[in-house]
């Protein structure tokens, strides 16, 4: 096996941690949402939407983050 070729584990890692970053978000996000859209006539309804919404979207781009990441570890070449 060429040395070019090996897996970049550090970079690995970083994309590991956020992928960890993002499954915690993917249960945090979902959470939150319920909790705000059944709590309609509360006065936090809104903040608490807007927090939800954002940790969902949030979460999707540590996912997309996070996989090419990984990816960059194990395909890219090291120059």
């Amino acid at each position: 096996m060429d040395e070019n070729n090996k897996t970049d584990k550090k970079l690995l890692e970083k994309g590991l941690k956020r992928m960890g970053i993002c499954l915690v978000l993917m249960f945090a996000g979902p959470t939150l949402l319920h909790l705000a859209l059944s709590n309609d006539d509360k006065p936090l309804y809104i903040p608490l939407l807007i927090i939800a919404i954002l940790i969902c979207i949030t979460a999707i781009a540590m996912l997309f983050i996070g996989l090419n990441t990984i990816g960059d570890s194990i395909f890219k070449k090291k120059k």
